[in-house]
């Protein structure tokens, strides 16, 4: 278990320690953007495979079970994840390499309902698959994942600021972290033709394959 610990710090520290800090400024000033993101992919890569490794070799201990009624509620909010994910990729947002360029300009499509749409598709993911797993190596391993998503979002905001606070108060003034409070509180609207159907569509078709192919991939059946 200590190892697992051990590899979470190291996910949580590497992304929210430098990912969208200073220090990242600091590094970037002084061997330029292209190298750092290349060296931080290693790094993530690096950290990612050993935290994966640890949670396999973890003991674990039962904290609850899942009722089903509860794991239909979490098959339903994968839903909502993978239409998020797969909507993120659609246009560039906040969450993607080179992506904070394109938040320069008027926000369109899922980037009026939140700024962060894929870090809130992770977020939920890793929420889903603690609920459902329930045990102690479980929390540790999806909850490191919970944590940087979650921290991550102010985070990159911070980083967006520092970069171009004119355009960040522009930015921040007509969208929200939080999935539809900016439309809520009369500072965006929805716009149903920019997010189309396709592209949702694809999310649950991708969400349905999951979902089938789970017990044989990964040998638990969330239903």
């Amino acid at each position: 278990m200590g190892l697992l610990i051990a590899a979470a710090l190291l996910w949580i520290v590497l992304h929210l320690g430098l990912a969208g800090t200073r220090l990242r400024d600091a590094v970037v000033r002084r061997m330029g953007d292209g190298p750092f993101r290349g060296l931080f992919s290693l790094l993530s890569a690096a950290a990612l495979v050993f935290l994966v490794l640890a949670w396999a070799a973890a003991p674990t201990a039962p904290l609850w079970g899942t009722p089903l009624w509860l794991r239909w509620i979490l098959v339903a909010l994968m839903l909502v994840a993978f239409v998020l994910f797969v909507t993120s990729l659609s246009r560039n947002n906040p969450t993607m390499v080179g992506g904070e360029r394109s938040m320069t300009r008027e926000p369109r499509g899922i980037q009026r309902v939140t700024r962060h749409p894929m870090l809130w598709s992770f977020a939920l993911w890793a929420l889903v698959h603690m609920a459902g797993n329930g045990d102690t190596a479980a929390l540790l391993f999806f909850g490191a994942f919970l944590v940087t998503a979650l921290a991550g979002m102010p985070s990159i905001d911070a980083k967006l600021a520092r970069r171009d606070p004119a355009h960040w108060q522009a930015l921040a003034a007509a969208t929200s972290i939080v999935p539809f409070a900016a439309i809520v509180q009369g500072r965006n609207r929805y716009v149903a033709g920019e997010v189309g159907w396709l592209v949702p569509l694809i999310g649950v078709a991708a969400w349905a394959v999951v979902l089938y192919l789970h017990p044989t991939l990964f040998g638990v059946a969330p239903l």
